[in-house]
């Protein structure tokens, strides 16, 4: 990209400049306008287009080169310092080439017509440039926007493998067949109900489209499934708390963010009828938070975070912000940023 901008840099520059003095090349009509008052001498037009293609080249430069210079200006929307130093750099360079041209070519008998004749060419160039620079800035932006909806897709599809390894990894596997196989025993019609919910869970995950988001009670809706899965394996020693308010519900967060996160509450935490494994799901200054009692169990996997590591770069990249996560000797908690 950047090869391909100094490229843009140096044709612009040109076609700009060519534009700019093409007024100049009617002097080789001796009988034209132009001729009356500026007669055609190559090297004072080899040294105007040189020197204004160079006057365009830094306009660019300063203008367009990262984090440093003007750019810095327009990065802290600092509008009024941009436009001022452009045009400071515009004066200058009309007064600093109009002196130049004298000391090389001489006086004209009207010298305030060769100043006339670089401002209006140098605003011209100006102007000319500043297309350009707005064109090169609207292909930076397309260009970044590009990258980060190609992180956020390969984001998501990390996380939907992520929950789909997780479903039918042998563990996972082991404990729903398990409790399926003795509620068909037990009670068949509770073991279609089983069924439906992990239909659901699978259908979720693997339906939905892409990086989207998704309101809070589409998301809770969905968890309510895999919640009655967990239910129907750990009866009494598991409970989850829903407190949101209906404002809260209608907001926004990002598609799978709420199952990963008691998946792990699940995995990690052991639940006996003396100490019930507790989830948490409520609404704290703008944050979804979903808080676990902490009472941590040896797993037969050794946590790697990249779960939540994961569901945090998705929100950097589709949100701008990140995702909180807190311990305590109690607790474990996680916050979402409510969209």
């Amino acid at each position: 990209m950047i090869k391909n901008e100094r490229k843009i840099y140096i044709y612009s520059a040109l076609l700009i400049t060519l534009v700019a003095n093409s007024a100049k090349l009617m002097a080789l009509n001796s009988d034209g306008i132009i001729a009356r008052y500026w007669q055609f001498d190559i090297w004072e037009y080899g040294f105007q287009f040189l020197y204004n293609m160079a006057f365009c080249m830094v306009l660019l430069h300063l203008n367009l080169s990262k984090g440093k210079l003007f750019s810095l200006y327009r990065e802290n929307k600092q509008w009024l310092k941009l436009y001022a130093f452009n045009a400071l750099l515009v004066v200058s360079a009309i007064m600093l080439g109009s002196f130049i041209h004298t000391i090389l070519f001489g006086a004209l008998d009207l010298p305030r017509l060769r100043i006339r004749g670089y401002f209006v060419r140098f605003l011209l160039s100006s102007i000319m440039t500043a297309v350009v620079i707005r064109l090169i800035l609207l292909m930076r932006e397309s260009k970044d926007k590009d990258l980060i909806n190609e992180q956020l897709h390969t984001g998501y599809l990390q996380a939907q493998l992520k929950l789909l390894q997780e479903q039918l990894n042998p563990h996972f596997l082991f404990n729903t067949l398990s409790s399926l196989s003795a509620i068909v025993r037990e009670n068949p019609d509770l073991a279609q109900n089983y069924i439906l919910h992990l239909s659901k869970v699978f259908r979720y995950t693997l339906v939905h489209s892409g990086n989207e988001k998704v309101r809070v009670d589409t998301e809770i809706q969905h968890l309510e499934s895999y919640i009655q899965l967990v239910k129907m394996r750990l009866e009494n020693t598991f409970e989850i708390q829903i407190d949101l308010k209906q404002n809260i519900l209608n907001k926004e967060i990002l598609h799978l963010s709420l199952q990963p996160l008691v998946e792990n509450a699940v995995k990690h935490n052991k639940a006996t009828i003396s100490h019930p494994l507790i989830v948490e799901i409520y609404e704290e200054n703008n944050w979804l938070v979903v808080r676990n009692t902490l009472q941590t169990v040896a797993s037969e996997t050794e946590s790697t975070g990249l779960g939540l590591s994961n569901l945090n770069e998705r929100y950097k990249l589709q949100t701008q912000h990140e995702i909180e996560i807190h311990q305590t000797a109690e607790y474990f908690m996680v916050k979402l940023p409510l969209l």
